[in-house]
């Protein structure tokens, strides 16, 4: 079994993607709604690794993994992590609470982008995308294409980096 499926991408600061490469700056400026429609950023996670989950309920590879990031959520999650799930969807709060109901979603709060800014600001260019970011606001690593976060491998890798900074785990699967 393998730690991720579909495509994805891993960077670290210091490497380039086709497209873009990732700086050292923060992203805690990055602006997004919660389900009240209160503004906040991500700087108000600062102090916890945050685990930033772009999606939407009409990408069929962002509703697969949902379940999975909300029982990480639960597994994981604690005042060092937060889980923020993302929602891009148009329609904001009438098409994320839905959804999270019928898949039984618990753990993870509602955070909206109608707007798709944060896409552009963090050079988000597929869904689902996650963006490990550091307790200072720093972009750690990125995935684009669904993961397993709940596979016992995801969980322990991320309590890894949780414990000593230490990103080698999330190096890809080898292909068979």
């Amino acid at each position: 079994m393998s730690l991720l499926t579909g495509v994805f991408v891993l960077r670290s600061p210091d490497e380039k993607s086709a497209t873009e490469s990732v700086r050292a700056t923060s992203l805690s400026d990055l602006a997004f709604t919660d389900a009240q429609g209160r503004a906040i950023s991500l700087a108000e996670f600062q102090g916890r690794v945050t685990l930033l989950n772009v999606w939407a309920t009409w990408c069929a590879p962002c509703r697969e993994e949902m379940p999975a990031l909300d029982r990480l959520q639960q597994d994981v999650g604690s005042d060092q992590i937060k889980v923020v799930a993302l929602s891009i969807d148009r329609t904001g709060n009438e098409a994320v609470r839905p959804f999270f109901d019928e898949t039984n979603v618990k753990s993870l709060d509602i955070y909206l982008d109608p707007s798709m800014n944060v896409m552009e600001a963090a050079g988000v260019v597929g869904l689902p995308t996650t963006l490990l970011v550091s307790r200072d606001g720093i972009e750690v690593y990125r995935w684009v294409g669904p993961v397993e976060w709940d596979l016992p491998h995801t969980a322990n890798a991320i309590r890894l980096y949780l414990e000593s900074g230490n990103t080698s785990q999330f190096e890809p699967p080898m292909a068979n």
